[in-house]
């Protein structure tokens, strides 16, 4: 049997919520109301307070990857809530817990994906999702966390600050002393540079189009920038020039563009590593010279920074409480679910670093 609901605004369970569907790609979002299921063997449900937006929702919506099979279907991977009600065989969490929604796998059940419906078509939804007043969700995508954190906070947790920060420690294993690039510092790679900062890696070099991204990086632990529009030599020769010609340990691009990432591999030390963060379109094959890779060059496909929820969350929050980690500093815009398609255009146009949904 389920557990009971313990919260008094939550002590009727909702039929209905708003969401953002996807149904059309290159095409604006449809906000209705979304019938919600009941919670099935290992599934949540949570009342959503905030959801982040995520790069991936850009691809999806774009269909850089190619065609999506799935449409309609609902959005978002990165989120905080309360939970309302749990189904059988969930131990995790209980009703009333304050939670992350995230889309990396933690621990507890990998349930069915849930089938919610608009006016009786089914509209399709992952293991996870955030762009709804209420979300079914798989066990293994929800993290407890205090009670106190502001969920516009903590929302950032499901996904960008996780991922930058576990391709610093988890994936790239930087060390004390190793050099830094990253190319793009939004919301991942604003987390590359943090995380790189936290393990005292030198130089950090931040390198992004925009400006305003490049003095918020200083903030956050860059020590030195590049402004592409800025570069008075070639962009590659300076970079070069900030390792004095060794290249660096670690290059990391976020953007998913070909030729940035043909350039971090170009940069990259002779046994560094070059981490590719960004998802790449599907009809741009990338071309570089794989002969450094027998020599102890690396390229690493970054899979959410191999963030281990159960462990990382409750860990980075420690060190927001205590002022090491900067998150609150990191949203820059803040909208309405009702108006999620003027958010989507604000992160398109790369004004906004963190962009977060408040739902009703």
């Amino acid at each position: 049997m389920t557990q009971p609901v313990m919260a008094m605004e939550e002590a009727v369970r909702p039929r209905i919520a708003k969401a953002a569907i996807l149904v059309e790609q290159n095409a604006p979002l449809l906000i209705a109301d979304i019938e919600i299921p009941p919670v099935d063997v290992g599934q949540v449900l949570v009342r959503v307070q905030c959801s982040g937006i995520c790069g991936s929702q850009l691809n999806e919506i774009s269909g850089r990857r190619g065609q999506d099979r799935f449409l309609p279907h609902l959005l978002g991977h990165e989120g905080a809530g309360r939970v309302v009600e749990v189904g059988p065989g969930v131990r995790k969490i209980k009703p009333g817990d304050q939670v992350v929604l995230h889309w990396m796998e933690g621990s507890g059940i990998e349930s069915a994906p849930p089938i919610f419906r608009l006016d009786g078509t089914v509209i399709n939804a992952g293991r996870v999702t955030t762009f709804s007043e209420y979300t079914v969700v798989s066990e293994n995508r929800v993290t407890p966390i205090p009670h106190d954190i502001n969920p516009g906070v903590a929302c950032l947790l499901g996904c960008s600050v996780t991922t930058g920060l576990g391709i610093v420690i988890h994936e790239a294993n930087v060390t004390p002393g190793q050099s830094l690039v990253v190319f793009g510092v939004g919301g991942i790679g604003l987390n590359v540079v943090q995380g790189a900062d936290l393990v005292h890696a030198d130089p950090i070099v931040a390198v992004d189009v925009d400006d305003r991204k490049l003095v918020q990086a200083c903030a956050f632990g860059a020590t030195h920038t590049v402004s592409v529009a800025q570069a008075e030599t070639g962009l590659e020769a300076r970079l070069k020039d900030l390792t004095e010609g060794a290249g660096f340990d670690v290059a990391v691009d976020t953007t998913g563009k070909r030729e940035v990432f043909q350039l971090a591999y170009r940069v990259t030390g002779d046994a560094g590593k070059t981490v590719m963060a960004g998802v790449h379109d599907a009809q741009q094959p990338i071309t570089i010279d794989a002969y450094p890779l027998h020599f102890g060059r690396r390229i690493i496909g970054s899979h959410g920074g191999a963030t281990q929820p159960d462990s990382d969350i409750p860990r980075y929050l420690q060190l927001y409480r205590r002022k090491r980690l900067k998150l609150d500093e990191q949203i820059t815009h803040r909208y309405s679910l009702d108006n999620v398609n003027e958010a989507l255009e604000a992160v398109r146009r790369g004004e906004a670093v963190r962009c977060v949904l408040k739902m009703a």
